[in-house]
């Protein structure tokens, strides 16, 4: 989708005491179904949605939407979120006169170029605010638009909002891999499966907890980050090791495919497998730091800290009945 223009300009509001005009930029992309303009105010806030609005027949973002933004006391909402003004298409100030038998889209077209702005965007969710046409415009999105946009759903699942919004090489893969697949379909009972999951319900001590040895896995930017965190508090420690990657999103195996080798092999000798096996990439790439605690009846044992730097030779692998934390 390639963009028609971008105009830096200045939100026209009285501002509150201490406050500071937020820069809006107003873009065009092209949709299946024309072009559409939309003005962006603020910059993306982490692990939150942006707020979209819709206006109404007869008026565009600013004469549906200016009086409610400018009040007072929205000022510490609008502080919070970013912002994403639709106009529906020759509604923008300046919009030049369609042509003589132009066929304007319908109202479930101007849903469907909803996917397309979030796309450029590189927005995963979104908080819609329409009015009268908008309302229906948004809501047409919410029941039929979550199909076009299912596959930004499943990539901010897979990755984190600041590797999307990046747009690497990576995440431009992937995203073609999803968009195009020709199983979407299946892919999406999968992910209605999936959204509909039980509690695994663990418990540290407790009857439902995991017995065997586990390995657990997060990228430090990973957008389940908190979620990995906590399910290693629920499980057992003597069973349990937990490996907060750097420099890696969601999918370490993608971004990280050497380290997370390396981790697995030493998480093979903890086993007592694979004792001969050479370890280079992360003992030899930067500093690591292995915390590791051994609680033994309830009663908790000492705790020591073991560092290694980059010139030295290959980091231990974990003994059995420890957690290990490794951070690399």
């Amino acid at each position: 989708m390639a963009e028609l223009q971008e105009v830096q300009i200045t939100e026209e509001k009285p501002l509150l005491p201490g406050q500071t005009p937020q820069a809006a930029k107003t873009h065009s992309v092209e949709t299946p179904y024309g072009s559409v303009t939309f003005t962006v105010y603020g910059t993306p806030k982490p692990k939150r949605p942006a707020i979209l609005t819709y206006h109404d027949v007869g008026l565009n973002y600013k004469s549906c939407f200016q009086p409610l933004f400018q009040f007072g006391d929205m000022q510490e909402i609008i502080q919070n979120f970013v912002r994403v003004h639709v106009d529906a298409p020759g509604m923008e100030e300046g919009a030049p006169v369609f042509p003589l038998g132009y066929q304007y889209p319908s109202l479930d077209q101007l849903a469907d170029m909803i996917p397309c702005i979030l796309q450029y965007l590189n927005f995963s969710t979104i908080i819609g605010v329409g009015v009268g046409a908008g309302a229906y415009v948004l809501s047409r999105y919410a029941l039929t638009g979550l199909t076009s946009s299912r596959s930004e759903m499943i990539l901010g699942h897979l990755f984190s909002q600041e590797e999307l919004s990046g747009n690497s090489e990576l995440i431009q893969k992937y995203r073609n891999i999803i968009t195009n697949a020709p199983n979407l379909d299946n892919i999406e009972l999968y992910w209605n499966s999936y959204n509909n999951r039980r509690d695994l319900n663990f418990e540290r001590g407790g009857d439902i907890t995991l017995k065997c040895p586990v390995m657990l896995v997060v990228g430090d930017q990973a957008p389940h980050e908190d979620a990995v965190v906590e399910c290693n508090s629920k499980l057992d420690p003597t069973q349990t090791s937990f490996l907060k990657m750097a420099d890696s999103g969601g999918q370490p195996q993608l971004t990280q495919p050497g380290k997370l080798t390396e981790a697995f092999k030493y998480f093979l000798q903890g086993m007592g497998y694979m004792a001969s096996s050479c370890m280079t990439r992360l003992s030899r790439s930067r500093t690591a730091s292995l915390t590791s605690a051994a609680s033994i009846d309830g009663s908790r044992s000492r705790s020591r800290t073991l560092s290694q730097s980059s010139e030295s030779g290959t980091l231990p692998s974990g003994p059995p009945g420890h957690t290990m934390e490794v951070s690399c």
